[in-house]
């Protein structure tokens, strides 16, 4: 068995046909995202495959190569999304291909590569459990799935739609709408934002796979989704309301037709997107889950030298509280210009 880097179309069909036959494949293991991350930060991708002596492919890894005087030097399967890691037929291919990331590891002086796996981890591994993604089971009609709500849920979307808010679905035509939303929620909550190109590589990579919903109020955006879906999941990786008109409820309502949509074409769970199991009442994970949606363990997992330390690169660590601060006292366009330069290198 042999490991290869892909570089060609003929090797992504390859890939993706391996993808689609395995159960365990996430969205984010299509090949399609090598281009996406290569074209939207730059960063060097190795997506690498085993391949038996017969010519079948047994497995692959898709990995990044993060590289930054502030936050380090590092490979990550794969970064900016949930999901990644090792996607294999045989154990064999599986331990080939954490061989050869470990080699790549070591040949970049990175201090660790970081596979983000769904549901089940790689026995034997460091691991992180700190993150879930919220799923929710749906009914298969609207009136069923409304009736399972909370009526603290009910009565915020009946909220939204006596306020007048509008929502279209459409695509890269709502773009703008959604990154002006979007930008300015994430000045807001203190966090570089990524570049509209990002969202725009996204979109035409995945033309028949996603969606924009947009809620407009008095003919302005004030919040908008990004919807994104594989097999029989539907998935809101990206999400945001601009706060001056919260009490108008936009992401209750945002949610609803999202959930709404994915009901009406026939798709069995929708993904609300990960968060801290356990945080605050006043976080995502709450919020997410008085839609009923229940949590779904991620194992982040590391290879790197013995005694280590697992990274720690999120807002919650300290370090960063005084950075947050600022950051949401600066201009909204200097946020479009600094923030891209900022969040290329945080995975």
């Amino acid at each position: 068995m042999k490991i290869v880097s892909i570089n060609t179309q003929t090797e992504a069909n390859y890939w993706d046909s391996l993808v689609q036959s395995s159960q365990n494949a996430t969205s984010y293991h299509q090949a399609a995202w090598k281009s996406v991350i290569s074209k939207s930060f730059g960063h060097d991708c190795h997506y690498l495959a085993a391949i038996d002596d017969k010519g079948q492919w047994q497995g692959i890894l898709p990995l990044v190569h993060m590289r930054s005087r502030i936050f380090g030097n590092f490979l990550v399967s794969i970064p900016f999304v949930n999901f990644g890691g090792l996607l294999y037929k045989e154990e064999l291919a599986a331990k080939l291909l954490l061989d050869e990331a470990e080699q790549l590891r070591r040949s970049f002086g990175a201090t660790y590569v970081e596979l983000r796996h769904l549901e089940h981890g790689f026995e034997g591994l460091p691991t992180k459990q700190h993150k879930v993604t919220m799923i929710l089971e749906l009914d298969s009609d609207m009136d069923s799935q409304w009736k399972s709500f909370k009526s603290e849920v009910r009565n915020r979307i009946r909220k939204a739609q006596k306020s007048g808010l509008q929502v279209v679905i459409g695509h890269l035509e709502l773009l703008d709408g959604f990154y002006e939303a979007f930008a300015r929620n994430m000045r807001d909550l203190g966090t570089p934002v990524y570049a509209k190109k990002f969202f725009r590589n996204v979109l035409e990579a995945f033309p028949n796979t996603t969606r924009i919903f947009a809620v407009s109020h008095e003919g302005r955006i004030i919040g908008a989704a990004i919807a994104y879906w594989f097999r029989d999941t539907f998935e809101i990786p990206w999400v945001s309301s601009i706060r001056d008109y919260m009490a108008l409820c936009p992401n209750n309502m945002l949610y609803w037709e999202a959930i709404q949509y994915a009901i009406t074409h026939g798709f069995k769970r929708f993904d609300f997107g990960r968060s801290t199991l356990h945080e605050g009442h006043d976080g995502t994970y709450n919020y997410k889950k008085q839609w009923g949606a229940l949590p779904v363990q991620l194992h982040w997992q590391y290879l790197m030298d013995s005694g280590g330390r697992m990274p720690e690169l999120n807002p919650e660590n300290p370090k960063y509280q005084a950075a947050i601060r600022v950051w949401q006292h600066l201009p909204v366009p200097l946020t479009k210009v600094l923030g891209p330069l900022i969040v290329r290198n945080i995975p």
